[in-house]
């Protein structure tokens, strides 16, 4: 399934490539048709077997049948580059960092509501290219970073 995703994913970047909405019909029934037989033959070949191993493949070959249409979404639209959540998770990162650092809690709401503020500021210059420590410096020096479009209009 995993030679088979990232085929699905080279493919849909060469679709994006070429400034194309959608993979050729008749390589994207292949690859459907491929991946509805991997995951029918990884629930089928653990059907019977009793470890725990088989138990999780189940239920992974299960998740795979009944949530095509989510995984294969990259190939259904490849003008969208969604094959990972990485940027989603590098964002959170910091946030659950410091939740396990701090016993699994926060002592106040009002904390909370400002380590997001600074860790929105910080992720969205990183976005724009600016540095995190150019930005505190920026910050801190009475002259904020703003994203283009957000700045107040002077005159």
């Amino acid at each position: 399934m995993a030679g088979l995703l990232i085929e699905a994913r080279d493919a849909a970047r060469a679709a994006r490539a070429e400034d194309k909405k959608a993979l050729d019909p008749d390589v994207l029934g292949d690859l459907v048709d491929r991946y509805r037989a991997i995951a029918a033959a990884g629930l089928a070949g653990n059907l019977y077997r009793r470890t725990a191993t088989a138990k999780d493949a189940r239920r992974i070959a299960r998740r795979f049948l009944s949530h095509e249409d989510m995984i294969l979404r990259f190939i259904t639209r490849p003008d969208l580059d969604i094959f990972t959540n990485n940027e989603a998770e590098r964002t959170l990162r910091p946030t659950k960092v410091q939740q396990r650092s701090s016993g699994g809690c926060w002592r106040t709401l009002d904390g909370l509501a400002d380590f997001a503020v600074v860790q929105s500021y910080l992720s969205t210059a990183a976005k724009w290219g600016i540095a995190k420590l150019d930005a505190l410096r920026g910050l801190f020096n009475g002259h904020p970073w703003m994203p283009p479009g957000l700045e107040p209009a002077t005159g």
